[in-house]
């Protein structure tokens, strides 16, 4: 009987295996050197919505995995709903491994990585399948403090083409932005906890309400007793105690952080069909 259990539990895992989208590997010029992403797209023609999603200092893989399983996680949840979605690999191609620890950077959020947002747009910008004018932006914590640059008004992509639809920021470092008196040209949607401890909320607070009125829509969304990284509260827990991100979340997290990311996953669906 163990046996037959046992069978019909690896039936189970490969069937799973093999239903998960795998995602394609694509090369963008960049201006010096190639930039490598993950593309996970719809099956069909097109046109279809796109996301340019941003990893953290943790990187975009693993050992094993091409996508970690929190972007992973969140590309196939954004694929299911009918949205392509590339993920760019600052880091990697580069041959940089993560970030989270290394005390002098040499891939900078404003520098390199809006480098790497603005060639990733121009990549799809050509993509006979993607619908030009709902191109987004999606990031988390160093990812998302990049995508807080590349959407200032001083940041717009000089070509003809649509400029992004939205953007969505998971808890970045608002300090900086706050203090030069930030604003955006596209709608641009910030999720923090209100623990977080790595980011700073108050920061990210001062940051939106200073640019009301004199941008384009900002919005801030703050969850109570969540903390920084709350989007990963579903992994389990033997993938975050190998976890090289400095801010993964400790167990005593991981009932509060999953309301929150629950409820992320709303405002971000709710966000993407502005």
């Amino acid at each position: 009987m163990r046996l037959r259990l046992t069978a019909l539990f690896l039936m189970l895992m490969m069937s799973a295996a093999r239903a998960a989208p795998v995602p394609q590997q694509v090369e963008i010029p960049l201006a010096s050197g190639v930039l490598h992403a993950q593309l996970y797209k719809p099956e069909g023609e097109g046109p279809f919505p796109a996301v340019i999603a941003l990893h953290g200092c943790d990187g975009l893989s693993g050992h094993s995995d091409s996508v970690l399983p929190r972007y992973r996680d969140w590309a196939e949840r954004l694929l299911k709903a009918g949205h392509a979605v590339l993920l760019p690999d600052s880091y990697g191609s580069r041959e940089l491994g993560p970030q989270c620890r290394v005390k002098e950077t040499h891939v900078k959020a404003r520098r390199e990585r809006v480098a790497d947002i603005a060639a990733s747009r121009a990549w799809l910008m050509k993509q006979s399948w993607v619908a030009r004018s709902r191109v987004s932006l999606m990031g988390w914590a160093n990812g998302a403090s990049a995508l807080l640059w590349a959407v200032r008004p001083q940041n717009a992509a000089r070509d003809a083409g649509p400029d992004f639809r939205a953007a969505i920021a998971f808890y970045p470092d608002c300090r900086i932005s706050a203090g030069l008196g930030w604003s955006t040209r596209v709608p641009t949607l910030v999720l923090i906890g209100a623990n977080d401890d790595v980011s700073s909320p108050p920061a990210c607070r001062q940051m939106v309400e200073g640019a009301q009125g004199r941008s384009a829509l900002a919005r801030i969304v703050v969850y109570p007793d969540a903390y920084h990284d709350f989007d990963r509260a579903n992994t389990p827990l033997h993938a975050l105690a190998g976890s090289t991100d400095a801010a993964a979340p400790d167990r005593g997290h991981l009932g509060t952080d999953a309301q929150a990311r629950a409820e992320s996953q709303k405002e971000v669906a709710e966000w993407l069909r502005r």
